[in-house]
Parts: structure tokens; sequence; C-alpha cells
């Protein structure tokens, strides 16, 4: 069991009372002639007043000493708090009402700390998330003036280089008009960027009020590749329902076919069997376009495997004609080996059939770095025909085609094998004529 104590009340008190009473007792000894000072010398009586002065002020002393040591240790602790700092701590005390001060200063600085730290957790992992985003983000006042941009609104408007506290007008000025006007128009939706090569964004607005003052969140979200799969994703479900039913049908065609051509192989009624062999031929032909379709609707996953350029295009060399005009990559790059060469050879083939001279279709590989990844770039060019602005924005689509016996799934099937590698194809006219074929493939 503790040993019992006076609270510090008590004892100021205690001591208040016993200096009033000391002063008084020597104020009656003095009237009532209690005490003979006639002989005193008054140097003496000086002396008396000053020890009993003294004894006062050191009792007083000891008794407000931790009481003042407490209060200047916790008015340095609010001193860091106002700084932000909450790692202050206040040693205990001894005196029963100065202890339960203390531990509950320290309770509350030790919860500030931790709320802070998490709070700062927090914002650490927030910031991480924004600026991993590729999504271009713009935190702006009321003045337009930019607050707060991630990693790709720095890269977006000015090549990576801080932009806080830009105004967005300037920062609009070397971007294509499209753009501009899609940000300064204060709207909301989808707009177009590009002439050859088009790109989808979608543009996403917000308001919020923040210390006092309206802040203005603005949103940019790259959609061409989101709305390319969706597209692809639309017409193999209608591929596969047409070839279902298709299929349905040309089984019985090709029983009834052959059961017709059985029944009339002893007649001679040659205009009878070649109506059964027109119908045998076209519902074989009918046949193998639904399989080429089909193969587009129903694309395995790539097999990846690590790259031996050297061998692939030796074999390409076998099948089509063109010139390398680089090195070969020595980074190693891990592909769907029968997938590529598929690409490869479509575009060898549509570059042959453009118009262009045998000796002008070029391959160049390289290595390329596209949003922070390291890939392999393939460009494929000639000098054929080119395409118009309207054929190059419908080129990807499929069962688009320009020819009179094309299917429209040569470049939607290259398109979907090297977005199924996660990687880029697109389509640009030369200066001179012809067409390039640029991919780029991620090495891992």
């Amino acid at each position: 069991m503790g040993a019992w104590r006076l609270s510090l009340a008590v004892r100021l008190t205690a001591v208040c009372v016993l200096c009033s009473a000391l002063g008084t007792l020597l104020a009656i000894a003095l009237a009532g002639n209690w005490v003979d000072v006639t002989g005193w010398h008054s140097g003496a009586l000086i002396i008396v007043l000053l020890l009993a002065g003294s004894v006062t002020a050191f009792c007083c002393y000891r008794l407000l000493r931790p009481l003042s040591r407490t209060l200047d240790a916790l008015t340095l602790g609010l001193l860091n708090f106002r700084d932000n700092d909450f790692s202050v701590y206040v040693p205990q005390q001894s005196e029963p009402q100065l202890a339960d001060l203390v531990k509950g200063f320290n309770c509350a600085a030790e919860k500030m700390r931790v709320e802070r730290q998490y709070i700062y957790q927090r914002e650490l992992l927030l910031d991480k998330v924004i600026q991993s985003s590729p999504n271009v983000m713009l935190l702006l006042d009321d003045h337009q003036r930019v607050i707060y941009a991630n990693d790709a609104a720095r890269h977006f408007f000015n090549e990576g280089h801080r932009i806080d506290g830009a105004q967005l007008d300037s920062l609009l000025t070397s971007t294509p008009s499209e753009l501009a006007n899609a940000l300064r128009n204060g709207g909301e939706g989808l707009f177009s960027l590009g002439e050859e090569e088009v790109e989808t964004w979608h543009l996403g607005r917000g308001q919020f009020l923040l210390n006092g003052q309206y802040h203005h969140l603005v949103l940019l979200k790259h959609m061409t590749r989101e709305l390319s799969r969706q597209e692809v994703a639309v017409w193999k479900k209608v591929i596969r329902v047409i070839s279902h039913e298709l299929n349905n049908s040309l089984a019985p065609i090709a029983s009834m076919v052959n059961s017709g051509k059985q029944l009339i192989s002893d007649t001679d009624e040659p205009k009878l069997r070649l109506i059964f062999d027109t119908i045998e031929d076209r519902a074989k032909h009918l046949n193998q376009f639904i399989h080429g379709y089909a193969r587009f609707a129903k694309l395995p996953l790539p097999r990846r495997s690590v790259i031996d350029w050297p061998t692939l295009l030796a074999q390409l060399a076998e099948q089509c004609t063109f010139t390398l005009i680089s090195d070969l990559p020595h980074k190693p790059v891990s592909l769907d080996r029968a997938q590529i060469e598929q690409v490869l050879l479509n575009l060898f083939k549509n570059a042959s059939e453009s118009g262009s001279s045998p000796d002008e279709i070029t391959l160049a590989l390289q290595e390329e770095v596209r949003d922070g990844r390291a890939g392999i770039g393939l460009i494929l060019a000639d000098r054929g025909a080119g395409m118009s602005s309207d054929v190059l924005s419908q080129a990807l689509l499929p069962f688009y085609s320009t020819k009179q016996s094309g299917t429209g799934l040569g470049l939607p099937l290259c398109r979907e094998i090297v977005e199924a590698h996660d990687g880029h194809l697109s389509l640009q006219n030369r200066e001179q004529g012809g067409l390039s074929v640029h991919i780029w493939l991620p090495v891992s």
C-alpha cells in the first residue's frame, strides 16, 4: 500500500496558513509585549525577519517547484504540437494531481502520433496509386492554376517536367486543338485526337470544397484500347453466332448434295451434275470462309517462349521477300512464335499486294521504351499505294476491306495478336509514298 500524501493544493494552503499564522503571532507578540525587544539591536530584528521570510520562501519554492517544472514541460510539448511534432514525452511526476495531468498529456501525444503516422502512410499509399495511374490527373484552383499533377499529366503536358503552379492555358498552347477545346469548354465526354491514327480520350471533371476554396479535378483517360477491345469483343460474339447458324445449315446441305450426287451417278444429266457440283463447291468455300472468321473469334492465348530472331527471319525469308535494314535486338523477348510469324506473314503479304517493289519492302527491329516499359519495335515499310485517311481510320476494324476478295480480317487479326501480347500496332502513311506498320512488343 502506497504512502499517504497530501495533495498539492492542501500543502499550498497549509503553507499560506502557516505564513499567515507566523506573521500574525509575531505581530501579536510585539503588540502585547510578549517579547521584550527593547534591548534588541535593529540589525538582529532584521535578521530574524529575514530568516522567517527565507524559511517561508523556501517552503513555497519546494512546493511550487514540481508544478513549475511540469508546466514548463507541458508548454514545450504544446509548442511542439503546434509544429506538428508529436514525439514529445513528459516524465511522470510524483504528485498525484500532476501525475494525472502528465499521463493525460502523454496519452494524447501518443494517440496523435499514431493517428499522424496512419494518415501519413495513407497519404503515401494514395500518392503512389495516383502517380502510378495511367490516367492524366490535374487539380486546379479557381484561377485555373495547377495545384497538383500526377506523373502521367507531367509527361502528357510537359515531357515529364513539373507543372505545379502553371496556368492551364499555358499548358494548352502546345497541345492539339481538339484537346484544348475540350478542356476549355468545361464539359465532359469523349473526344478524338490525331488524323491518321485516331486516339479516343474521355474527359471527366469534378469539383469539391477544400479549406474554404473550390478546387477542380480534371481526369483524362485513354480509351482507344478499351474501346477497341469492346468493339472486337462484339465482333467476335457476332462471328460466333453467325458461324454457329451457318454450320448448322451447311452440314445438312453437304449431306444432301452428297446424297443427290449418288442418286444421279447412274444417270446422264450433265446440268443436274453441274448444279450439285456448284452447290458443293460454294458450300466448301463458305465453310472455309466461316473457319477463317472462327479463327479470329477463337484466337488462343499466346504461348510464350524466347524468340530466336535469326531463325524466325530466315524462315520468313523463305516465304516472302523483304530486306532487313537494322541489327537484331540483343534483349531476349518472350512471344508466341507461331502467332508473331503469322502477323509478319500477313503484313508482308499486304505490302507485296500494295504495288510496292519487293526491293523496297523493309523490316527494322530496334529496342524501344513505351510508357516506361522496355520493348522491341518492329517497323515494316513499303512503297506501295498507301492508304487514304478514311481507309486508314478503318483498316483495323474487322470485316473492313478494300480488296474484292478480301475478308477484312488480316489486319484486325494482326492487331488482336499484338494486343494479346500486351503490345501495340499502328499504321502510318510514309511521306514519299507507301505505308509503315509499327509494332511494339514488351520485353517481359
